[in-house]
């Protein structure tokens, strides 16, 4: 992992604000009592993830299920009537934490506890977007605009309905790629958007008792690199069949020539449909351009929803 980064321009956020949520909740201001020292909380995140790893010693780690935990907490936002998002870290409580959708991240959520007890001033719902932030950019990736400003809600009184996370199939080519275009749409997102976050399946896996597929995107799991685009392009994908040498008996997956890559048929649609597709090989080609808009689209992404106290970035302010 690499040294922890603490630039100035890693905490400069986009100067858009959000919509603001339509909902009713009672806010617990994380921030009152004392400001938030980001790069203290920074530290205890790569420590958290560089100890975790040790102890597994499998060459999994925290880093993809932190990308999942953020992503999960924002990626229930409508923009129609601004509800859902990452503000509240309703992802805490019933019925959010329930949903199959979320089931696994439960494990980052509990590895953030001793973070949260030890760093009070930050609320949860900084705290696991921030995660996010840090395994992408600890780990190659692009620097992501962030701030803070997030609060937490005592429930999950005001949670969106179930369905509005991203399924892996929906049973067919047409069907999945619509869902997919159906959920990113829903938040204000575009294809190109859509293309640019599928990237961060370069990092992390899947695990049969949390999702049912199995099995990790790239072979650099911890590295975040355009490497997923790269395979989508220029491996032969074909439906799992076997695996460690008994019958299949899982969802439909797609694996590659060696039958250690795994692919969804979420993932498939982006080089199915022509509109997805002339991203993929965009970024396949080109990792900067890659970066580039995955920093932007996760910022974006991270943001929804979020009614920030000023239109400002911090560094603004002198």
């Amino acid at each position: 992992m690499n040294s922890v980064r603490l630039a100035a321009s890693r905490l400069a956020g986009p100067a858009a604000v959000a919509t603001v949520t339509l909902y009713s909740a009672t806010p617990v201001d994380a921030h009152a009592k004392e400001a938030v020292d980001i790069h203290k909380v920074r530290e205890s995140i790569v420590s958290l993830i560089e100890e975790d790893q040790e102890k597994r010693g499998d060459g999994t780690t925290l880093n993809g299920t932190f990308i999942r935990l953020a992503w999960h907490c924002s990626g229930t936002f409508a923009k129609q009537d601004g509800s859902g998002g990452s503000n509240g870290s309703r992802m805490r409580f019933n019925p959010e934490a329930s949903w199959g959708a979320n089931a696994g991240l439960g494990v980052a959520r509990d590895a953030l506890e001793p973070l949260k007890a030890k760093h009070p001033e930050i609320s949860y719902a900084d705290l696991y977007t921030l995660a996010g932030v840090v395994a992408v950019e600890e780990n190659g990736g692009p620097t992501i605009p962030f701030r803070l400003g997030r609060l937490d809600f005592e429930s999950g009184n005001s949670s969106p309905p179930d369905g509005r996370l991203p399924d892996a199939d929906k049973g067919s080519k047409v069907k999945t790629v619509q869902h997919v275009r159906d959920v990113f749409y829903r938040m204000g997102l575009n294809d190109r958007d859509i293309v640019a976050l599928m990237g961060a399946h370069a990092m992390g896996r899947c695990h049969t008792d949390r999702s049912g597929y199995w099995g990790p995107w790239t072979f650099a799991e911890n590295t975040f690199s355009n490497e997923y685009f790269r395979l989508l392009v220029e491996e032969r994908w074909s439906p799992k069949g076997t695996h460690n040498g008994k019958p299949w008996t899982g969802p439909d997956q797609f694996e590659d020539s060696t039958g250690k890559l795994m692919m969804l048929p979420s993932d498939m649609a982006m080089i199915l449909d022509p509109e997805f597709k002339k991203y993929v090989e965009l970024y396949a080609k080109d990792e900067d351009v890659f970066f580039k808009d995955f920093a932007k689209a996760f910022s974006k992404l991270l943001e929804l929803g979020v009614p920030f106290a000023s239109t400002k970035a911090w560094y603004q302010f002198w």
